[in-house]
C-alpha cells in the first residue's frame, strides 16, 4: 500500500521520505477548485511552481507527484515546468472524457508517468473504455470531486453504495495500479481506516492520500513531530491493512456491509441536517 502526502516543507519531506512507502506530492491544483470545494474543509492548495524544486531537492530517489491544473491552454507549459524542476509523476484532474485525457497524454509524452485524476461521473463511466483504448497503467480515484458530481451529501457514498465496483473490476481485470480517495489516522475519521482500509483490499486499491485529517497540516517538521508520532501512526495503518489483506472473501464482505451501514448512517444525519437547515 502507497500512501500520499501533500507538502510543501522540504524538512518535513525528507523526514517523512525516510519511509518508503510514503510518496511526497505537491499540488499546484488551483483552476475552479475554490468554486467545486469552497463550501466544504476540503484541502485547498497554496503551493507553488516553487514548490516542486524545494521538494525534489530533498527527497533523493523518493518518487515525486505532481498534481497541476485541469487540462487548459497553459497546461503545456505548466507541463513543461514542473518536470524540469524534477516530477517523476504528474497527476490530471477534473477532467470528463477520453479527448481531454488524451490530450493530456501527448502533452505528457514520455516524460513522467501519468496519473489521471478519474473525480467525476463522465470520467469513471467512462473509465473501462479510457484504460482499454489508451493504455492506462495508473490512476486514482477521487471521491471529494466525485461524490459532488454524483449529487450525493457524504464523499464515502460513492465507496459504499455500489458505484465504484464495475469501475474496480475493470482496472483488476486489466492490471492498472489504482488508488480510492484519503485516510485520516487509524480510530479516527467519520469512516475511520479500520473500515476504509478493508475497501481498499476487497476493490484492489493499493494507495490513497493521507488527508488533513491525518496530518493536521502542519506548518514546519517540529510542529508535526508534536502532533504525531508519524512512524507509529503509519505502523498502524499498514497492520490494519495487512490484517484485511490476510481475510477472506467473507470477512471482507462482512466489513463491507459494516463500511456500507456506517457511511449511510452518516449521510442520513447530513441529509437530516440539511433539511432542518432548509
Amino acid at each position: 500500500m502507497q500512501f500520499l502526502m501533500i507538502l510543501s516543507d522540504p524538512e518535513i519531506a525528507r523526514y517523512i521520505c525516510r519511509d518508503k512507502g510514503v510518496t511526497p506530492m505537491v499540488d499546484l491544483e488551483r483552476l475552479g477548485k475554490a468554486e467545486r470545494q469552497g463550501h466544504l474543509g476540503t484541502w485547498k492548495s497554496q503551493q507553488d511552481i516553487e514548490d516542486v524544486s524545494r521538494i525534489r531537492g530533498v527527497v533523493g530517489d523518493a518518487e515525486l507527484l505532481v498534481r497541476i491544473d485541469p487540462l487548459h491552454d497553459g497546461t503545456k507549459a505548466q507541463l513543461d515546468e514542473v518536470i524540469a524542476r524534477g516530477a517523476d509523476a504528474v497527476m490530471l484532474p477534473m477532467f470528463h472524457d477520453i479527448d481531454t485525457l488524451a490530450r493530456f497524454l501527448d502533452l505528457l509524452g514520455d516524460r513522467a508517468e501519468p496519473v489521471p485524476l478519474f473525480e467525476t461521473a463522465r470520467s469513471v463511466a467512462a473509465l473501462p473504455d479510457m484504460v482499454e483504448q489508451l493504455g492506462l497503467r495508473r490512476l486514482h480515484i477521487g471521491l471529494n470531486d466525485l461524490h459532488l458530481d454524483l449529487g450525493d451529501v457524504f464523499l464515502f457514498e460513492p465507496l459504499a453504495n455500489g458505484y465504484l465496483e464495475e469501475p474496480c473490476a475493470a482496472l483488476r481485470n486489466a492490471g492498472v495500479r489504482f488508488g480510492i480517495g484519503g485516510l485520516a489516522r487509524a480510530r479516527e475519521g467519520i469512516v475511520s481506516p479500520e473500515f476504509l482500509l478493508g475497501e481498499h483490499v476487497r476493490l484492489g486499491s493499493t494507495a490513497a492520500i493521507l488527508s488533513q485529517t491525518f496530518h493536521r497540516n502542519p506548518e514546519n517538521l517540529a510542529e508535526l513531530k508534536k502532533s504525531i508520532d508519524f512512524p507509529d501512526e503509519m505502523a498502524r495503518l499498514r497492520a490494519i491493512y495487512l490484517r484485511f489483506l490476510a481475510m477472506d472473501a467473507e470477512g471482507l464482505e462482512h466489513n463491507r456491509v459494516a463500511t456500507r451501514d456506517r457511511v449511510f448512517d452518516v449521510a442520513q444525519l447530513i441529509r437530516a441536517r440539511k433539511g432542518d437547515e432548509s
